[in-house]
Order: C-alpha cells, then structure tokens, then sequence
C-alpha cells in the first residue's frame, strides 16, 4: 500500500476547481467544470464507502472531457482508478476500461476519507457557503454530504490525525 495520500480542492475561478490527488509515487491533477456538482459526487462516494455497497462512481466534467472515478472498497482499503473518456457527453454509458486509467492507487479508507473530508472543510473555511456559491455558480456549498461522511469517518474508523472544527 502507498502511504502519503494528499488531496485538494480548490476554487480556481467562476465555475472551475482545481482537484489534486497524489500519493507516495504518482499525482493526478484536473481542471473541473461546475457543469456537475462535483464536491457533492466527491463528497457521497467517498461516503458510500460505509455503507453496504463496495463500488462508487463519479465523474467530473472537464468540458468536454470526462474524468471517472472509481472507487473499490476491500476490508479497510479503497481502490483509486480515475479514467479520462474525451467527451463526457458521449460516455456517459461506456464501462470504464473503455475509458484510460490515468491515475491509481490503494489506500486505507479512513485515509481517504479524512483527507477528501479535510479539503471540503478548507474550500468552506476560506470561501464560506456564500463565496461558495458565487465561484461555484449552480450549485451550495454541499454542507450535509460533508456532514455525513465526518459522521461516518469519525464513527467508523480509527483515525489517529488530527481532525478540524466540524461544520455547523
């Protein structure tokens, strides 16, 4: 297993997100669209990670191109695969091997987790929920996914790092 799991999320302009994810041996980085509720479909599969199913799938739209994840849970680890597909319009439907595995890696979900949640709580505590929605444009700041996965990240998992405020 790779250790050193790094995420950030970060506004880089009216509807666009910088999205950085890297461990101990490779990165992939993205320029998303707001096109889709990214954070959220971040946020609730991550999430569904707890829950009784063990695959979860999300794509952010790079207009036109599409980035999937795919996340696999194993016991306490997760499998990262991220496929790009050139147009996000025309793939909605295709399997994922139809797409190019551009990024992978296993991690523990509790790392997964802690880390996607940490990045969600910084966009918030920079931006709040009203900057939020003014670079973000379509769509809130996703306040109750960001709930439900520290609930279940705290409930669930041993995670010995250290936590920031939870939101309100």
């Amino acid at each position: 297993m790779t250790s050193g799991l790094q995420f950030k999320w970060e506004l880089s302009g009216s509807g666009w997100a910088t999205c950085l994810i890297k461990d101990g041996s490779s990165e992939r980085k993205d320029i998303v669209s707001y096109c889709t509720d990214a954070l959220a479909d971040l946020l609730r599969g991550v999430a569904g990670l707890y829950g009784p199913i063990p695959v979860q799938r999300f794509s952010f739209d790079l207009e036109p191109a599409e980035v999937r994840w795919v996340l696999r849970g194993r016991g306490s680890d997760v499998g990262l695969a991220i496929y790009r597909f050139p147009d996000m319009s025309a793939s909605f439907d295709a399997p994922d091997q139809e797409g190019t595995l551009v990024w992978s890696s296993t991690q523990s979900r509790g790392l997964l987790g802690h880390v996607v949640m940490e990045a969600a709580q910084s966009v918030l505590q920079v931006h709040g929920e009203d900057g939020y929605r003014a670079k973000w444009v379509q769509h809130s700041f996703p306040i109750a996914a960001l709930q439900d996965l520290r609930r279940l990240h705290l409930q669930q998992d041993k995670c010995e790092l250290q936590h920031g405020v939870a939101v309100s």
